[in-house]
């Protein structure tokens, strides 16, 4: 197993010591992960409706306990998975005793995948993850590196807006308290304008940004045209 991340890396040992601390939980649907296992499909189904997942090589980066990567697997692709938490890896390769499924999870640091595998991949996801680390642009810049010419980059994460403020920290952190407080950091939300500007800035073109809607009282989640909250994205990277 890897050590701890090297100084310097693109991570905050308290983001990556929250979400280890809910490793063993990770898979229950009425844990603290539970927004996670509402939003998933409706993550997998937005990535398998713009491209083909049978045999693609996908890495999902920031892939906590392996949700996203064994919907994905399910579907055919053969998935990397990568986080930092050491707990929620050993928690991911764990459940695949139960799905049978098979999926490569390592603990690595996305700059390391991108200079092992560079052009590697059909496919990178990056789900809720850009607003918990130290230099965004430097994350962008990685998984653009990762993708093959033609491969698409699937992101999603929060908007900064007081709607979003409202309902990713007041509403989901302290009233229902869904999430553990101190989850989310209002500073660290990124526009879709911002997160189009790295973008552009890592060669890569936007194709499409698509509100991700969910009502925490029935569990239902759904694409919206509205973006003020939680949003999701598709991205390509020219031949």
């Amino acid at each position: 197993m890897h050590t701890a991340p090297q100084p310097g890396a693109n991570v905050s040992p308290e983001e990556i010591a929250r979400f280890d601390s809910l490793a063993a939980r990770w898979w229950d649907p009425d844990g603290e992960s539970r927004p996670l296992h509402d939003l998933n499909p409706v993550r997998a189904a937005y990535i398998a409706a713009r491209v083909d997942l049978r045999e693609a090589r996908v890495a999902d980066v920031g892939c906590g306990g392996g949700l996203l990567s064994e919907a994905l697997a399910r579907a055919g692709a053969r998935v990397t998975g990568i986080d930092l938490g050491e707990k929620v890896i050993e928690i991911a390769k764990l459940h695949l005793y139960e799905s049978g499924l098979d999926v490569d999870y390592r603990v690595q640091s996305s700059a390391d995948l991108a200079a092992a595998e560079p052009a590697g991949f059909d496919v990178v996801c990056c789900m809720e993850l850009i607003e918990h680390v130290p230099d965004p642009a430097a994350l962008v810049d990685d998984l653009a590196a990762m993708l093959k010419p033609g491969g698409r980059l699937f992101m999603s994460t929060i908007n900064r807006t007081p709607a979003a403020f409202g309902a990713a920290i007041v509403g989901a952190e302290y009233v229902m308290r869904m999430l553990p407080r101190g989850t989310h950091h209002y500073a660290q939300f990124l526009k879709p304008s911002e997160l189009a500007r790295l973008l552009r800035h890592a060669g890569l073109e936007l194709e499409d940004v698509s509100g991700l809607a969910y009502n925490p009282l029935n569990r239902k989640a759904w694409l919206s045209r509205i973006t003020a909250v939680n949003y999701v994205l598709s991205a390509s990277k020219p031949l």
